[in-house]
């Protein structure tokens, strides 16, 4: 016997459907309905019948869609799975160099077995954390994953539920942990049933129904969304969560849902033993975000830092529209303050949203490992409207000028798949929808889109084609052959040095230094004795660092120094050692 419950509080009637048979089930306490029915064990097909609709629906928390998400959900057995990982002690998010990857593009197989295989580069790359972006089950071949809608099912796509299992299982073995990233501000367009159920939605966001998290019977949804975390990180041995656009959960209870997530988080990490990191995605430039709950804020292990992104992009390209604006206008001076404060706008007028914005961050109590940072992810390369990576834009000295700073600054670096080799693939949107009229509407909206964000008349890779989504497809041969092989080279000692010399992964932010000169375009960072050097300009420049170098950890072109003096080519970075 196996028991089948679904919750509809507002139903007067529910039934289910198991391996053909229909079964009448009891209302319980909280609106739940409840029912023992004898079944053909894991893997029988069941849906759920409401009122009196004769449509079979599938379960709000199938674990299983072989079949895809209009189809009947397949009982699965969460301990069938057979571990090795039982001496991983997991990774804290501090000190860690993630590493962003959407399993359908990392690999020709575009599966979680073909992923497993690429796992060792990471590794030997010096990669802690591998951060994959959405895998639960949406409608159609192919998704960046935020058009989900069975949140607590695993794709078919890239391998199901046991797929991300045997990943998982692998990267822990390699010393890997894994960050899942997770949506719980909207459901996808197609295969949305929630609301047949009961009242899961409260409105709608610009990306589709959001949760009712405050009204009448949230108490359920808001379940719905914890327990979803909270099976990632239990059953799926994940070791954190990427919590997406959280400034789109409508919640005004008194404790904020991303609050009580973070409490139970901990009780399940005390229990399991190991790590658990929650980072949100947050536009809010709120710091309390990421201040523990002892000191008043929710509680999260990291934030996104896209205002650090937003300098550091404005400030190696010179590109300036959209929400770009203030950053380009900044320029290093700005990238000098979000490098000691993490935040740009702690207060002062933000000209795309034409009002005052964000709240100054305490950094002799924040570390600055609570932002992640990065120089591209899936965002800010496919939200361009040809999804071009830096590669595109950047010289190679300005590439690795670029990751210079990012893995010598306070704060936990990130980089998306193929960065750390300069791949010329593109990274575009694209989804594909069976319905022609959703294929339509996205097509229609993505173009509507740019042109907001100020990319006016450019031509904009149709989502919809099969060729958008392998056009953007790492192409792994490129690692072999210059530039390439010499930037992933720089990308790997950069690495290790961030992680032989503590002062270059110590995150206090009140005891960084930056010194800028606009017409030179030369930045020089102080990490303790520690002196990082980024010439961004064309022509070769003579610093004075005010006590003698007495070693030159790593220069991306030939640098010299004597005494105190330190010449440094265009477009070029050293890392230098000072005497004591």
């Amino acid at each position: 016997m196996a028991e089948y419950a679904v919750w509809a509080p507002t139903q007067d009637r529910v039934r289910v459907l198991v391996d053909g048979e229909t079964h009448a089930l009891r209302r319980d306490a909280g609106g739940w309905w409840r029912g023992e029915v004898e079944d053909n064990g894991p893997g029988s097909a069941y849906a759920f019948l409401v009122g009196d609709d004769p449509t079979p629906l599938p379960d709000p928390r199938s674990l299983w869609q072989p079949n895809g998400v209009h189809s009947a959900s397949r009982r699965y057995d969460q301990d069938a799975f057979w571990w090795t990982d039982q001496a991983w002690t997991g990774r804290t998010l501090a000190g860690s160099v993630l590493y962003e990857c959407h399993i359908g593009t990392f690999t020709d197989g575009g599966t979680f077995d073909a992923a497993i295989e690429k796992l060792d580069h990471l590794v030997a790359l010096g990669i802690d954390l591998v951060e994959l972006l959405p895998v639960n089950a949406v409608d159609g071949p192919r998704n960046w994953g935020y058009d989900g809608v069975g949140w607590y099912a695993v794709t078919e796509n890239y391998g199901g539920p046991d797929g991300l299992k045997r990943f998982v299982d692998a990267a822990h073995a390699r010393g890997l942990g894994v960050v899942l990233d997770v949506v719980y501000n909207h459901l996808g367009p197609s295969g949305a049933y929630l609301d047949r159920f009961g009242p899961y939605f409260a409105g709608s966001n610009i990306w589709g129904p959001s949760l009712n998290l405050d009204g009448a019977w949230s108490d359920e949804v808001r379940r719905f969304a914890i327990d979803n975390a909270l099976m990632w990180l239990r059953d799926f041995h994940i070791d954190g969560l990427r919590i997406d656009a959280v400034h789109a959960l409508r919640d005004t209870r008194a404790q904020h849902v991303l609050e009580q997530l973070a409490v139970e988080v901990q009780s399940l990490e005390a229990h399991v033993g190991r790590p658990l990191s929650l980072i949100a995605e947050s536009d809010l430039n709120d710091p309390r975000m990421i201040t523990s709950r002892e000191g008043g804020g929710l509680g999260m292990t990291a934030q996104w830092g896209d205002d650090i992104h937003h300098s550091l992009h404005c400030v190696l390209t010179g590109e300036g529209q959209g929400y770009y604006g203030d950053f380009a206008d900044a320029d290093l001076a700005g990238l000098a303050h979000v490098l000691r404060r993490g935040f740009l706008h702690e207060g002062s007028w933000s000209s795309f949203r034409k009002r005052t914005h964000g709240a100054p961050v305490d950094t002799a109590r924040i570390p600055g490992h609570r932002f992640v940072t990065y120089l591209q992810n899936h965002d800010q390369i496919g939200n361009r409207a040809e999804g071009d990576r830096l590669t595109q834009l950047l010289s190679p000295g300005i590439l690795a000028c670029g990751a210079a700073l990012l893995f010598t600054s306070p704060f936990t670096p990130m980089l998306f798949m193929g960065e750390e080799w300069g791949a010329r693939t593109p990274w575009q949107f694209f989804s594909y929808f069976p319905d022609p009229g959703l294929r339509e509407a996205v097509r229609k909206g993505r173009t509507a889109e740019f042109a907001e964000h100020g990319w006016g008349d450019v031509e904009v890779p149709d989502p919809n084609a099969e060729s958008t989504f392998h056009n953007s497809t790492l192409d792994w041969t490129e690692q072999d052959d210059e530039p390439h092989a010499t930037l992933l080279a720089m990308y790997r000692e950069l690495i290790a040095l961030r992680k032989a010399w503590p002062e270059l992964s110590d995150p206090w932010l009140d005891e960084v230094g930056v010194d800028v000169h606009p017409e030179a375009r030369t930045l020089v960072i102080h990490r303790g004795r520690l002196r990082v050097l980024v010439n961004l300009g064309p022509e070769e420049v003579g610093l004075d660092l005010g006590s003698t170098v007495t070693r030159i950890l790593l220069a991306s072109e030939p640098t010299t120094s004597e005494g105190a003096a330190i010449t440094l080519p265009g477009e070029a970075f050293a890392i230098a050692v000072l005497e004591d």
